[in-house]
């Protein structure tokens, strides 16, 4: 997997939204999400809020955060950190790639800060 796995093209996400990627297409057990921040950097997390069980694609992308809709802990979208509580514990990240129009994934390779 050291060439990455294509996920979604350039436009398939907004800016300020996010993707929740198929496992199957990552091989992953647990979701993992693509986010586009408000200034058109790619981001990838795992998609559970280390909090509590919720989906941090369904939360709100501004400013490099993301904030979980559940109890609006804040997020670092480059390094996973909780940057406010009630989350303590980060997130994981996965490198990802942009190449042409084309959006690539590393799953389980963090993302370099």
């Amino acid at each position: 997997m050291s060439d990455g796995i294509r996920v979604a093209a350039v436009d398939d996400v907004e800016p300020g939204e996010a993707l929740v990627l198929d496992m199957e297409l990552t091989g992953t057990e647990e979701p993992i999400s693509l986010f586009r921040d408000d200034d058109g950097t790619y981001y990838a997390l795992d998609d559970t809020c280390s909090h509590e069980d919720a989906s941090l694609a369904e939360g709100w992308v501004e400013a490099g955060e993301v904030e979980c809709p559940l109890h609006a802990t804040r997020f670092c979208l480059a390094d996973g950190r909780p940057m406010c509580l009630p989350a303590t514990k980060p997130v994981r990240t996965h490198r990802v790639e942009l190449r042409g129009d084309d959006v690539y994934l590393y799953p389980g390779v963090p993302a370099t800060g």
